[in-house]
């Protein structure tokens, strides 16, 4: 019997790149509430890549004493740093074209 494939591992390809890259540059992940829905990096909605980023520990939760009780603030781990060079080397090794179908497809 056929069976559709399950979700992809990274539901939105550009997003995934885009959320590595900015905690790469020193910014964190913010995230309010339960739902993955509520996280942001530097002020960008980040829709549907927190759950792979935790799942493969590409981030760790870290403790921001000037931070906002029942807030989660999130920052890379080794693993994610290193991860975060290639992936962004990769996505920036696309043609323009190829990205921006990314972009618009996931």
């Amino acid at each position: 019997m056929f069976s559709f494939p399950r979700e992809p591992i990274i539901a939105d390809r550009a997003e995934f790149a885009e959320a590595l890259h900015r905690m790469r540059r020193g910014h964190v992940l913010v995230r309010a509430g339960a739902s993955s829905s509520g996280c942001v990096i530097d002020g960008a909605p980040i829709y549907h890549s927190f759950e792979t980023l935790k799942r493969y520990a590409l981030i760790a939760p870290f403790d921001n004493r000037e931070g906002f009780p029942g807030v989660e603030y999130y920052k890379l781990t080794p693993a994610g740093r290193h991860f975060a060079d290639k992936v962004w080397s990769h996505w920036r090794s696309r043609p323009v074209l190829e990205r921006l179908a990314v972009r618009l497809t996931g």
